[in-house]
């Protein structure tokens, strides 16, 4: 199963504090645990509420709102994406991730849909192009 394991804004990262030194090379370490033992399929850290944009839907309207946001623990400071066999393992990794944050700090875990998951709604050309989808989006990756 594929999880998305969510670090969540905090204070500092919402004013814009870069870690240091000490956190990268923690997080550096524990990022390269990931990989070898083949769990990290990718993960970014994200620029502060202030550098962003939301797009709000109403109908056929479309709103941008420019950062920053209110409510800092409801965003996203930065994420991974994983592949593992269980919420269980997921957690298990999560709880050797060193703090992400100079202050108290949340991760948020949560598994991907699968394209079984949709039921009859996914037909098998929906199912195609999903895949040539996937396949362009991994060229694209590539060439960076």
């Amino acid at each position: 199963m594929r999880v998305m394991v969510m670090v969540k804004a905090s204070q500092s990262s919402e004013a814009g504090e870069m870690p240091s030194q000490e956190l990268l090379t923690a997080m550096g370490n524990f990022n390269e645990e990931l990989v070898k033992a083949g769990i990290m399929l990718s993960g970014d850290g994200l620029r502060p509420s202030s550098a962003g944009v939301r797009i709000r839907f109403s109908g056929e309207d479309r709103t941008v709102i420019d950062g920053p946001f209110a409510e800092t623990k409801e965003l996203v400071a930065g994420y991974w994406v994983w592949k593992v066999d269980s919420m269980e393992e997921a957690i298990a990794w999560a709880k050797r991730c060193p703090n992400p944050m100079p202050e108290e700090s949340d991760l948020e875990i949560r598994p991907f849909f699968e394209m079984d998951d949709f039921g009859d709604a996914m037909t098998p050309e929906l199912k195609e192009q999903e895949q040539r989808i996937a396949e362009a989006a991994e060229k694209l990756d590539q060439q960076e």
